[in-house]
């Protein structure tokens, strides 16, 4: 087996900053341009808290969809999980990630999940706060305890394009307020959803999230259990089911641990028990998930055998278990 090593992931790389011209960079996103085609990062972090990283480890970017698991979590933690899910289903979505058409549908007019943009903007909406300032407060604390980063903050380029470009958002969201299929207030809500959005970080700040995920919510440096296991469990199901859009089932089978993207380029990803990682790479198939970051995190899947689905890794898990 391949052994873990920043010589390792200097060697993925080197092999697969090629598939970054095979992608386009969302150069609507303040911050990334075409200089940014071929930007490729990836950091790697285990239990004992050592970090492995190559790359574009130095850029920083701003979360989008990757947002959507912290904002899930805290609703969790503040309302239960019961709560949460009679607002939003847990089911996999066929259709793009920001489509209207399935609210329209079916007898249950609730968003699919808290991935796609309507269940997450519904998700924005249950978040406890006096405020959209607070609330954002809230989930930017979050981050900053997770990562250990008091550097992370709200990129306001990026907030000021998500307001002006935000139209079909609001159409989800004054759709669900229209037809009471979500109890919310559509300006707040949408509000909170572009600034969580807009939060900028590096791709070392995205293995700690899915370290984070991965220990089931415990910090390990201050000894802290922060979020429930037993939500960490509905969230990385979720991740696995419905976390990198209508690629979702494909990353079950080819990479086989939970991830979620966002269409800046980022992925972080919880390997159960073992590591959290992060990629990042801003040119992004027309699914919108990072082309090179898809490649880096299979390799190490195969290299590593962190599959959670192959027989060979069960078989690892029961050795070191006894």
């Amino acid at each position: 087996m391949v052994r873990l090593s920043n010589d390792y992931l200097k060697e993925l790389i080197t092999e697969y900053k090629p598939y970054t011209t095979k992608g386009e960079v969302m150069t609507g996103i303040p911050g990334l341009d075409e200089l940014n085609q071929n930007d490729l990062g990836v950091a790697v972090m285990d239990l004992n808290h050592n970090i492995y990283a190559a790359g574009a480890t130095d850029v920083s970017f701003s979360l989008q969809s990757a947002s959507k698991v912290i904002s899930l979590m805290i609703a969790l933690e503040d309302l239960g999980k019961e709560k949460v899910f009679q607002t939003v289903g847990m089911e996999p979505m066929g259709d793009f990630f920001n489509t209207i058409s399935h609210l329209e549908s079916g007898d249950v007019h609730r968003p699919f999940n808290p991935m796609v943009n309507a269940g997450a903007i519904a998700i924005c909406s249950l978040i406890k706060g006096d405020t959209v300032e607070e609330r954002f407060d809230r989930i930017l604390m979050m981050l900053k305890t997770i990562t250990g980063n008091e550097n992370i903050e709200m990129d306001q380029d990026v907030y000021e394009a998500e307001k002006v470009k935000g139209d079909r958002n609001r159409a989800l969201a004054y759709y669900m307020s229209s037809s009471g299929a979500v109890a919310l207030n559509p300006q707040d809500a949408l509000d909170l959803y572009f600034r969580i959005n807009s939060i900028r970080l590096q791709v070392e700040d995205l293995a700690k999230i899915g370290l984070f995920i991965a220990n089931g919510g415990h910090l390990i440096e201050q000894n802290t259990q922060l979020v429930s296991p037993s939500h960490l469990n509905t969230i990385q199901a979720i991740m696995m089911t419905s976390g990198m859009y209508n690629e979702s089932g494909n990353f079950a089978v080819e990479v086989g641990f939970p991830c979620k993207s966002g269409i800046s380029g980022g992925i972080f990803s919880a390997v159960p028990g073992r590591y959290g990682i992060g990629v990042f790479g801003p040119a992004i198939n027309k699914k919108g998930n990072s082309v090179g970051g898809a490649k880096i995190l299979q390799r190490i899947s195969s290299d590593l055998n962190l599959n959670i689905f192959n027989q060979t890794h069960t078989n690892d898990i029961k050795k070191s278990a006894q």
